[in-house]
């Protein structure tokens, strides 16, 4: 075998994954920078990290590859292809088998070519459950165990400590109940630095995800034509108060078990630095937003000088009603990785909660005119939306304030400045990924900037 044959491959295989990012590259043109025999024989497992892209935007991909003689039918639509002097090659995450020797090593604590596999004290690991794999990721690739454990197998790897592990982890030991508990993680040298591979948690079965039963309520309002929300069986706010009240006890345990400090002048100004630069960049793509940018604008300025102490502290920086379900037991929520394919350390930097709320706070917004985006408008169903909205969005900062002891509107020039940064971001990603949607993002910063 030569490391070309096995690059071909994946040079045709790649583009047509969920999870890999550079499907606009012209010349893909994968090189395998490292390839450990995990196991041997008929199966036998191969990890692979292979980048792709120029030396100023790569990107190190991990893949796990399967090998046998002959490929069962079952796992038939998961082949690359035949490499000479190994065999049939296929995506591995598909063959229960293999799957299979991952929890092994997790459980055993061992350390195979290199990689460490780990297991959380305390976890139970079912070697002989039958593992699917989920098919809705979108930046990497979930294996479920049984009814127990989910594999999260990172695709995109970045030198350093994922932040899910370091946060997962954290509230997993301090007992919290709003995460699913960390079960274990595998982790390799990369660049010189500990990397970690994947984690493992605790299946969530009986979960439901926020996104979708927000959507319901929604849907149950625009099809009672007469009724407010509040009237709507399939009102939401009460979970929105619960979900608020779930974000600030993570919020508080993870002031409690990880690092904290308080913001000092500089470092407002150059986090409201950053608020301008991204409004500079985003009017560029967007030109609508000009006629917002200086009011924007001057909210980022009023945020830099304000004076009261800001506490700053590890968040979960991407949050929204799709990181969040809601379980037999309450919410939990999910995904504290941040943005794959950043540097670990920027992910990882210190924040204040008031951008994890809103950030749920957007999400409400969004949810409520998700229906709406792709049709003619209707000004009562318009009317609704911001109904809903201000409901939900006044629901969960009260439950927000019923554990933290303090409602985040309070500081007012903090959460509108976070609020108008991330939808100034959500305009661009519209206008670039979705283009009738770009007037929910827009129609949002006109709302805030009247308030």
């Amino acid at each position: 075998m030569t490391t070309g044959d096995l690059e071909d491959l994946l040079g045709e295989w790649l583009p047509y994954q969920r999870w890999f990012a550079g499907k606009d590259q012209e010349n893909l043109a994968p090189r395998v920078v490292s390839q450990r025999h995990l196991a041997t024989g008929d199966p036998g497992l191969l990890h692979v990290l292979v980048a792709t892209g120029t030396s100023a935007a790569q990107r190190t991909y991990q893949v796990l590859l399967g090998v046998r003689d002959t490929l069962p039918g079952q796992l038939e639509h998961a082949r690359l292809g035949h490499v000479d002097g190994l065999g049939t090659v296929y995506d591995a995450v598909h063959d229960h088998e293999l799957m299979r020797a991952l929890i092994d090593w997790v459980a055993a604590d061992a350390t195979v070519e290199g990689i460490s596999f780990r297991s959380e004290p305390g976890a139970t690991l079912d070697p002989e459950a039958t593992s699917r794999v989920l098919g809705a990721e979108q930046s990497n690739t979930s294996v479920v165990f049984g009814d127990q454990t989910i594999l999260k197998l990172f695709r995109i790897i970045v030198p350093g400590t994922n932040p899910d592990l370091e946060v997962t982890r954290a509230l997993t030991e301090a007992s919290n109940a709003h995460v699913a508990a960390l079960h274990g993680w595998f982790e390799a040298d990369v660049a010189g630095t500990p990397t970690t591979l994947g984690i493992l948690q605790q299946f969530l079965r009986s979960g439901s995800d926020g996104w979708a039963l927000a959507l319901t309520s929604v849907r149950d309002l625009f099809a009672e034509g007469d009724l407010h929300a509040e009237e709507v069986g399939g009102d939401f706010a009460a979970e929105s108060e619960r979900l608020g009240m779930a974000t600030a006890d993570v919020h508080e345990t993870l002031a409690r078990t990880l690092e904290t400090k308080l913001a000092d002048p500089a470092t407002l100004a150059e986090m409201a630095r950053q608020m301008q630069d991204r409004l500079v960049a985003a009017t560029a793509v967007v030109p609508a937003l000009e006629a917002h940018s200086d009011a924007i604008s001057a909210t980022f300025d009023a945020f830099a000088r304000r004076r009261d102490p800001l506490r700053l502290q590890r968040v979960h920086g991407d949050y929204h009603l799709g990181q969040a379900m809601r379980t037999d037991t309450g919410w939990v929520l999910l995904d504290f990785e941040g943005e794959p394919g950043a540097p670990v350390a920027k992910r990882a930097e210190l924040s204040t909660p008031i951008r994890d709320v809103a950030g749920m706070l957007r999400s409400f917004d969004y949810a409520s005119r998700y229906l709406l985006a792709d049709h003619e408008p209707d000004p009562q169903l318009g009317y609704r939306a911001v109904e809903w909205s201000d409901r939900n969005r006044d629901a969960f900062c009260l439950g927000y304030a019923k554990v933290a002891g303090q409602d985040p509107r309070d500081d007012a020039i903090a959460l509108r400045a976070f609020e108008l940064d991330k939808a100034v971001y959500e305009v661009v990603y519209d206008a670039r990924n979705r283009p009738s949607w770009v007037g929910i993002p827009l129609g949002s910063i006109e709302r805030l900037l009247a308030a």
